[in-house]
């Protein structure tokens, strides 16, 4: 290879995924789905290392809880993660599908006065369901939502991820100095921006689901520069794997963005805790 910051391991292990995800794309939506979550949460998972970090995460958390239960809830996660993958690869059907849903909860008639008064509206949420479900369906409803992520290690893996989240309807912005003018600009001009807060990042420590976690304030912060509603939102995956409730909460108050992180926190924990197995146990949240 010419390129002398090639990563042979990164390599290869990008090569296995776009493998799997050309499978899964040669299947029907119906067949592909379930597919990849069974893929993830069998073989792949173990041989990644996923489900015994699920497994140790499910320990720490809920160690009281029988081993066959932690068990599950493990498979579950990982079910969701493989399915989510997909899901977010299958542009077309993917969105076809959330265009005929219809978001629910208070803070949509707030996201609909923010259009109308043309300001800023930040959306948070977690690694929980699908939340580019949501996305995908506020779409379909005729917003603009960007997004900021956060860059994934393996550079092969997220150029081409980067693109398929770019193909759910708006700008995707990279944490850090390199996205943060585009979302600055985006943000004054009154537009959607889409978060996730619950990967371990900043220097803040917040309890979540009684562990003390790493928790950057970014989303609270944000909020208060630009006058932002701060509204959490959440896709739950339903029973028949395939199709989603998109749920919009009422906006935090403004106080300090310590404050509002915790209440986002809280907010997260009661999903996790009435849907354990949709929220991805296999990132390393506590450390």
């Amino acid at each position: 290879m010419s390129d002398p910051a090639f990563q042979p391991l990164a390599y290869a292990q990008n090569l296995v995924v776009r493998g799997l995800i050309g499978l899964g794309l040669a299947l029907p939506y119906r067949l592909r789905v379930p597919l990849l979550g069974w893929v993830l949460r069998g073989p792949v998972g173990r041989i990644a290392g996923y489900r015994q970090r699920a497994m140790q995460n499910l320990a720490l958390i809920w160690p009281d809880i029988p081993l066959n239960q932690r068990k599950k809830i493990a498979s579950e996660s990982l079910d969701n993660a493989g399915r989510t993958l997909i899901e977010n690869y299958s542009t077309a059907g993917f969105l076809a599908r959330q265009s005929k849903l219809t978001p629910q909860g208070p803070g949509v008639a707030a996201l609909d006065k923010a259009k109308a008064e043309k300001r800023a509206v930040i959306l948070v949420s977690g690694h929980f369901g699908n939340y580019e479900a949501a996305r995908a369906c506020l779409v379909a409803q005729g917003y603009t939502i960007g997004g900021l992520y956060r860059p994934m290690s393996n550079r092969y893996f997220n150029a081409h991820y980067v693109q398929t989240m770019e193909a759910f309807g708006g700008p995707i912005f990279p944490q850090g100095r390199a996205g943060t003018t585009g979302f600055v600009k985006h943000l004054k001009a009154g537009g959607l921006l889409v978060l996730l807060f619950d990967q371990r990042a900043g220097s803040d420590y917040i309890d979540f689901l009684g562990e003390p976690a790493r928790t950057a304030l970014s989303a609270a912060e944000l909020s208060l520069r630009y006058k932002a509603d701060l509204i959490p939102f959440y896709a739950t995956r339903q029973p028949d794997g395939l199709s989603f409730a998109v749920e919009l909460e009422a906006p935090i108050p403004h106080s300090t963005p310590l404050e509002m992180t915790t209440a986002l926190t809280r907010s997260l924990e009661a999903r996790v805790k009435a849907h354990p197995g949709q929220w991805f146990w296999i990132h390393r949240r506590w450390r």
